[in-house]
């Protein structure tokens, strides 16, 4: 017959305590090399993906000069990429004034999807939700430029909106509304009425630096209709009349802001209008003023595709190191020779979670900025974000990996199998990410510790507009900080009932 002796910690617990526990465990990690290499691994697997998609990444559209590379986005006064097409009844405003008008009507129309691929269904009424309408004050007609306005929308009631990122909302939309739009100085104040005498204030903002002559006057527009990724045409009509000016006093201009063209570089495509019929004016736009989501460029998190594949190895390192002496039954005497199994799971825990914390943040910090730099370079559109969402994305993948790690750990110690807790680590970080990917139940992305991964979620959102909330679009069912909730719950979780588990086995 053979003796083994059973893996124990070099300091005891009970007579020197958790710092030198803690250390006895990270010189075991440290010097386990295979584990060293899985995590080196598992850096090199995502990074490789990433840079290898990334680079592989062509954007192509189609202009008046031809196919070619995309545009980038277009930038609002904050570096947000924006979308700036209406249709704009305007004149020149010098120095403070303001305009009045009667909202009397609004309509829309939209195209639906094909019933038949290939083949135009034709047209069908109706005003989608975030359709515009209403009064408007730019520094200029150069798209992106800083401006304010006072506006109803299709479903969400009366709006005061400026720069494009900034929403207010008002009253609800009982047409005929009364809608008015003052400036002084830099200051641009909107205001609502449902009879023009008694009037509310739906917002005030303030344009620093906007010029002594602006453009003042009245627009329309409307977002398209969402259809599985697929933005399809839709204008909004809308009808003032009672309208008053102050302060400017010339004839109107009309201009169809970001009007596309066709193929041949001179017919506007789903041109805007407008028609005078007495005392009215019938204004028809299409496209949107506000954020632009999934048509902003390719996204940030689109680098870390190859995470899901590296976190495999991740939770492997994380299992076997609780596990590696389990095929001799000797993590069991371990567990039960110490005087306080609790706090040599929570060594371990700590231990493999900061080793996979700084695994997963060499990972995001190499190929996000790598990967990015990649698409730059290979002319496509890119969708900016703010240091903070960039920062977030880098750090909150780290954490992501982190708590993936200790729950694989918190598993091995409930199971006590390798294979087992790699398997269930697998089955309820990976899978779930994978199959929603993939188009399938995208809703295991709020239930499972998959929910993690909408920390690197890196387009933005904004209430005030319509997306299609997909992983296609970039979009997962959760906010970032929630979806990281839930698997750091998960975590937590495991880890607590095993410690619970292995407290309760010690002999009195």
């Amino acid at each position: 017959m053979s003796s083994s002796t059973p893996y124990r910690s070099s300091q005891r617990v009970g007579r020197d305590g958790f710092p030198q526990l803690l250390r006895a465990e990270w010189t075991r990690f440290r010097t386990g090399r295979g584990w060293v290499l899985l995590m080196v691994a598992s850096v090199l697997v995502t990074v490789s993906l990433g840079l290898l998609i990334a680079g592989g990444a062509r954007s192509t559209c189609v202009t008046g000069k031809g196919e070619g590379p995309c545009p980038a986005p277009l930038l609002g006064p904050d570096g947000t990429a924006v979308n700036d097409k209406y249709y704009f009844v305007h004149q020149p405003l010098k120095g403070d004034g303001s305009i009045t008008a009667r909202v009397s009507d609004m309509t829309g129309q939209f195209r639906p999807p094909d019933a038949i691929p290939g083949v135009h269904p034709g047209y069908e009424e109706g005003v989608m939700p975030w359709a515009k309408a209403g009064l408007l004050v730019r520094q200029s007609l150069k798209q992106g430029t800083p401006y304010a306005a006072v506006m109803i929308t299709g479903r969400h009631g009366v709006r005061m909106q400026h720069n494009f990122t900034h929403d207010v909302a008002g009253g609800p939309v009982q047409t005929p509304r009364w809608l008015r739009l003052t400036r002084s100085g830099d200051t641009l104040t909107g205001y609502e009425s449902g009879d023009g005498k008694t009037w509310t204030e739906v917002g005030t903002v303030k344009l620093t630096g906007l010029p002594e002559t602006v453009q003042i006057g009245l627009f329309a527009t409307s977002p398209g209709a969402l259809r599985e990724m697929a933005s399809r045409f839709a204008q909004a009509t809308a009808t003032f009349d009672q309208i008053k000016l102050q302060g400017a006093n010339g004839s109107w201009r009309h201009d169809d802001v970001g009007v596309v063209m066709k193929p041949d570089g001179r017919t506007p495509h789903h041109p805007g209008r407008v028609v005078e019929s007495g005392d009215q004016l019938l204004v028809t736009g299409g496209g949107d003023i506000g954020p632009a989501t999934v048509t902003g460029g390719l996204r940030a998190d689109f680098t870390l595709i190859g995470g899901a594949v590296g976190l495999i190895l991740v939770l492997v390192v994380a299992v076997t190191f609780f596990t590696a002496e389990d095929r001799r039954g000797q993590i069991r005497t371990s567990l039960l020779a110490e005087p306080h199994p609790a706090r040599l799971l929570a060594a371990k825990a700590m231990v493999v979670g900061a080793v996979a914390f700084v695994a997963g943040l060499a990972t995001s910090g190499i190929v996000v900025p790598a990967g990015l730099a990649l698409l730059h370079a290979n002319q496509n559109p890119i969708q900016p974000i703010t240091l903070g969402t960039g920062l977030r994305v880098i750090v909150g993948y780290a954490a992501l990996t982190a708590a993936a790690a200790v729950l694989a750990l918190g598993l091995a110690g409930l199971v006590m199998r390798g294979v087992v807790a790699i398997g269930l680590a697998i089955a309820l970080v990976v899978v779930p990410y994978l199959l929603a990917t993939a188009g399938l139940v995208p809703w295991l992305l709020m239930i499972t510790p998959a929910a993690g991964f909408a920390i690197t979620q890196s387009v933005p959102t904004f209430a005030h507009v319509d997306v299609d909330h997909s992983l296609l679009g970039g979009y997962y069912p959760l906010p970032p900080w929630a979806g990281l909730a839930v698997t750091c719950g998960y975590a937590a979780l495991a880890l607590g009932v095993a410690i619970a588990v292995h407290r309760r086995k010690v002999p009195c």
